[in-house]
């Protein structure tokens, strides 16, 4: 029996800064099962092929024989071809970090040609640093180029997603049937040279296509439909984050003229029954969550006497074949906490699996990949944050979580700081008020840089209908504990929930100024809500006021659904001055500017206070009481004492601060005890101190204990880097 070989692959496109993290999970977890598993990012493949001296003499040649209808721009592309042959090369190097010496010649502005990308984008403030200058014009060159391919040689083209409107609503497979019926493009021809070598080198038994989105399931079926007539008898499974929510109800027999099989939630208990089936050790019958062909009829088979693996259990994502130094920086923006998506590697990893929260009614809250929550046990975790760093020299980490637990951020903290691990990380949460201004601190001297979290709506009616758990001062002060922090924030925005008047949208966005004005977000983006099919809202929509108009489920994809609102409105003009509004509030304009002047339609004045956010932070965060259900942390070096008669003085060197504070002999000796207790080491085997714990040991009364916690001392201390999480 041939012992199974996976090629796992990501078709075109994500982003182009470093690999979506699907098959690096699945390749680390196979190769912990023993079985020989390689992987390869098309997407990044073919991007570099296209802008390359060869790809774009090809680009050039196919657009001056559609001289005739060419766009004025394309002309003046044209023009330059010379320029854009020459310049190529430099381009793509310095973005992919291998020549910072260029970016003075990327900024000559004789240098680069110029196209529609770069009108009225050339000018930069003076503290924008030149390196970021060159990067931000190498991107408006790649953008131009793209541009020029999508009017031209291959309309499915762009930076990051790859047919993407084939994806979309795609109730019926007819639609991508006839693309993939259609000639293949220039781009098309670029992926399939890729793949092919990539088949030749690893002679694969079962090929495995990630499609994480409806920007990678055109490309998915072409490299599928390409295998089909080449290796006519290699089996396809494909699977992701589109599958997983889109084809749960996938019934027409064509899909599987293109692929064997289709694979819903994680992949790692599904593929090793797959194998097991290719192998003869298991029945197709007895597959777990897969969809086959069979008589002409799709089968579904979910054997449910096996289980999930557990968060200990599915080994290391490795990114061994997926080669670091080829991606891109595409910087679009110099906003610090939008460039996280597009520049540079990180490593990816998970804190835990699923959504301890699960309520959200406009959340896919009852599918596998939300509903089943499992934490990683936090020495995992580190051992994986190890192996990381180990095998690809990179120190960043993106946490990509649904929610990471602030119990489990804290443990993950704290676990960095007993080893003195450093590296960079950030991740997505919920605005909890679980994260007070101490444990923010903590997660900073981690290595925490930034955090994603939704606010939706900002509208504590319709934030109470979403089930979200949140509201909108208990997010403004969350906020505020991360600025204090020095850590970043992206929210996540949405518009058109079910009831939302143009009244509401106006005041989320005076919500949403403010916060950017205080600088309590560095970033955020607008979306419009859509009912989906496996949220509580799609299940129930008559609940919620809303009138399903379809789709009509025609044996694909089952997800986004159109839906009437009888009572909110929201028009397309509302979603522009929103998007609008953002744009500048990245860059940190127009934070002044009274809110309805973003839309092109008279809009209610704003039913907000101008002081709303600076009276919230006035109250301040922290409860009055002494939270005694919280431990304590110290950051810093070991106090140094100096012994008096009837005192200590005791100097502090803590992360934030140094302070020297004076205490009676007996409470300096206690004190000293304390910051030891309460300091990260490594192989610590004393728990960190309660202040139940410290009040018990105190040399005093319970008074005298409460005289201590109201010294200047004590408050030096906090100050100094005292942490009570």
């Amino acid at each position: 029996m041939t012992a199974p070989r996976v090629l796992l692959l990501i078709p075109p496109l994500t982003q182009l800064n470093t690999p979506y993290p699907s098959t690096a999970y699945l390749t680390g977890f196979l190769q912990s099962q023993g079985v020989s598993s390689e992987q390869a990012d098309l997407g990044i493949e073919m991007v570099l092929r296209l802008f390359s001296p060869d790809g774009l003499r090809d680009v050039f040649r196919l657009v001056r024989q559609q001289s005739d209808d060419l766009p004025q721009q394309a002309h003046a592309m044209l023009a330059d071809e010379d320029a854009y042959l020459s310049t190529i090369d430099t381009v793509v190097t310095f973005l992919q970090g291998k020549t910072p010496e260029a970016a003075s010649l990327l900024t000559d502005p004789g240098f680069l040609p110029q196209g529609p990308r770069f009108d009225g984008k050339t000018r930069f403030s003076k503290s924008v640093p030149i390196e970021d200058r060159a990067k931000h014009w190498g991107t408006l060159y790649l953008e131009d180029l793209a541009d020029l391919v999508q009017a031209t040689v291959s309309p499915s083209f762009a930076l990051s997603r790859y047919a993407e409107h084939l994806a979309h609503s795609a109730s019926s497979f007819d639609r991508l049937a006839l693309a993939l019926a259609e000639p293949l493009s220039l781009t098309d021809e670029f992926l399939l040279d890729a793949l092919w070598a990539h088949l030749d080198r690893v002679d694969p038994t079962l090929v495995g296509l990630s499609v994480p989105f409806p920007g990678n399931l055109y490309a998915a079926f072409r490299i599928a439909q390409a295998m089909k007539q080449r290796r006519p008898t290699l089996p396809i499974v494909l699977g992701g984050g589109y599958a997983n929510t889109e084809l749960r109800r996938v019934s027409d027999p064509r899909v599987f003229d293109y692929v064997d099989f289709i694979t819903l939630d994680d992949g790692e208990r599904p593929l090793l029954s797959l194998l097991e089936h290719l192998t003869g050790q298991r029945q197709k019958t007895d597959l777990c969550r897969t969809f086959y062909r069979d008589e002409h009829r799709v089968r579904f088979a979910d054997d449910r006497s096996v289980s999930n693996f557990s968060m200990n259990d599915v080994g290391c994502p490795t990114y061994r074949g997926l080669p670091l130094d080829r991606y891109l920086t595409i910087l679009d923006s110099t906003n610090p906490m939008h460039r996280l998506w597009s520049e540079g590697h990180w490593n990816k990893l998970t804190v835990a699996h699923g959504c301890y929260w699960k309520q959200c009614t406009f959340c896919d809250v009852g599918l596998d990949y939300i509903s089943r929550y499992e934490m990683t046990p936090t020495e995992r975790l580190i051992q994986q944050i190890e192996q990381l760093i180990a095998e690809t020299g990179q120190r960043g980490f993106h946490f990509v979580d649904e929610a990471a637990p602030p119990a489990a951020l804290k443990a993950l903290a704290l676990g960095l700081l007993e080893r003195k691990l450093d590296i960079t990380w950030w991740g997505n949460i919920r605005f909890e008020e679980a994260f007070s201004p101490d444990l923010c601190k903590l997660l900073a001297a981690s290595g925490c840089i930034a955090v994603t979290a939704g606010l939706e709506a900002a509208s504590d009616r319709l934030l109470d209908k979403m089930k979200k758990g949140i509201t909108v001062d208990q997010t403004a002060l969350v906020a505020a504990a991360f600025k204090e922090a020095g850590i970043l924030i992206h929210a996540y925005l949405m518009y058109g929930f079910p009831s939302e008047t143009i009244q509401e949208a106006v005041d989320a966005l005076e919500r949403v100024r403010q916060l950017f004005k205080a600088d309590l977000m560095q970033s955020a983006f607008w979306h419009r809500f859509t009912t989906t099919a496996h949220s509580p809202v799609g299940l129930d929509p008559k609940s919620h006021g809303l009138r399903i108009l379809g789709p009509t489920f025609d044996g694909f994809a089952d997800n986004d659904l159109i839906h009437r609102d009888p009572v909110g409105k929201t028009p397309a003009w509302l979603g522009e001055g929103l998007r609008r509004s953002m744009l500048n509030f990245l860059e940190g304009r127009g934070l002044t500017m009274d809110i309805r002047q973003w839309f092109d339609h008279d809009v209610p004045e704003p039913h907000v206070p101008k002081t709303w956010v600076r009276n919230l932070l006035r109250k301040g965060i922290e409860p009055d009481h002494l939270p005694l259900e919280r431990r304590l942390v110290w950051l810093g070096a070991q106090p140094v004492s100096t012994a008096q008669t009837r005192r200590i003085t005791v100097t502090l060197q803590g992360r934030f601060a140094k302070t020297v504070i004076q205490l009676p002999h007996s409470q300096g000796q206690w004190f000293q005890t304390v910051i030891k207790q309460a300091t990260p080491r490594k192989n610590k085997t004393t728990p960190y101190p309660w202040i139940r714990d410290i009040q018990a040991s105190f040399p005093g009364t319970a008074e005298d204990f409460a005289a201590f916690l109201n010294s200047p001392g004590w408050r030096k201390a906090r100050t100094a880097g005292l942490l009570l999480v």
